[in-house]
């Protein structure tokens, strides 16, 4: 497999920012999602690629990992262990250990002889046809993306994912935003030479919503009010999570005023019945084919 470098993918140096880092993934996952390039296979592998840079470099262990092992990052320690511990036993003449039967020729490179094993899932650990010993790994980690609208994010529920043939039936939190992953330790592909199975990571995009905008656990939403009941003040009905609410419009109302509707806005996250606040701006509508008496009426307020 090609080298991957995660920080070209995500458009980032070296030295960016764990807040940076995620930025730049949301930008352009935005921008690379399958709702948006729909049988795009180029933008397909991009999103793919996407995903598993920021699944590695949002991370700051495997960060520390990838940067000092590069494309190896998963298994750097085994390799610098088992490397180790390979020329103890060369310089030493002990063949009698894990690596039984091991015949390296003259000049023989270390660390092509281990590359060779840990660049893949695995490998043999000598050359030997009387048998070798092979080292137990890890899985592959496994990504999926779950769409979810806003109303869906905000209540609690189950979803079922087929992960490798098995279904993988979760529990979705009220109050998870958009870009938000959480990981299934132990639901990814299986381990090799009988290690432990990957995770599975799961990240959740919020799809916009027409009526509401999420900022943090507050929404923000707006309604029209005609002129007349700007001025003279009046009621109208505004739409919440949890269904229309009654809210009284002061005399003299003016346009892009805005009101705060507390506890009607977004749950939040783990925390039991605590939510945002709602924060409604009125559009003030202006009347239009005004006949010649109302508008003789205006005349004489604008004279008053």
């Amino acid at each position: 497999m090609a080298y991957i470098d995660y920080y070209k993918i995500l458009g980032v140096d070296k030295s960016a920012t764990q807040d940076a880092i995620k930025k730049a993934y949301r930008k352009q996952a935005r921008k690379l999602h399958p709702d948006l390039n729909p049988n795009d296979k180029e933008a397909e592998k991009q999103f793919k690629e996407l995903n598993e840079a920021n699944e590695v470099l949002s991370n700051p262990e495997n960060r520390a990992k990838y940067d000092k092992y590069g494309e190896n990052w998963k298994h750097g320690e085994e390799y610098e262990k088992a490397q180790q511990q390979q020329r103890q036993q060369y310089q030493g003449g002990n063949y009698g250990g894990g690596f039984s039967g091991a015949d390296f020729g003259e000049g023989e490179d270390f660390s092509d002889f281990f590359q060779s094993m840990f660049g893949g899932a695995g490998g043999g650990f000598g050359r030997s046809s009387r048998g070798s010993a092979s080292g137990k790994f890890k899985g592959q980690d496994v990504q999926a993306e779950l769409n979810l609208n806003l109303k869906e994010a905000a209540t609690t529920h189950q979803q079922t994912f087929d992960i490798n043939g098995k279904k993988v039936r979760i529990t979705i939190p009220a109050g998870v935003y958009d870009g938000q992953q959480i990981k299934l330790k132990g639901h990814g592909n299986p381990g090799v030479n009988g290690g432990p199975s990957g995770d599975l990571y799961i990240t959740f995009n919020i799809n916009p919503d027409p009526n509401f905008e999420r900022v943090g656990d507050d929404l923000k939403t707006k309604v029209t009010i005609d002129l007349y009941t700007a001025v003279l003040g009046g009621e109208v009905y505004v739409s919440t999570l949890e269904g229309s609410v009654n809210l009284k419009v002061k005399p003299g109302t003016q346009n892009g005023t805005t009101v705060r509707l507390k506890g009607k806005g977004f749950p939040i996250y783990k925390k039991d019945g605590q939510f945002g606040d709602l924060f409604v701006t009125y559009d003030v509508k202006l009347p239009t084919d005004l006949t010649d008496k109302q508008k003789e009426l205006f005349e004489q307020l604008k004279n008053s």
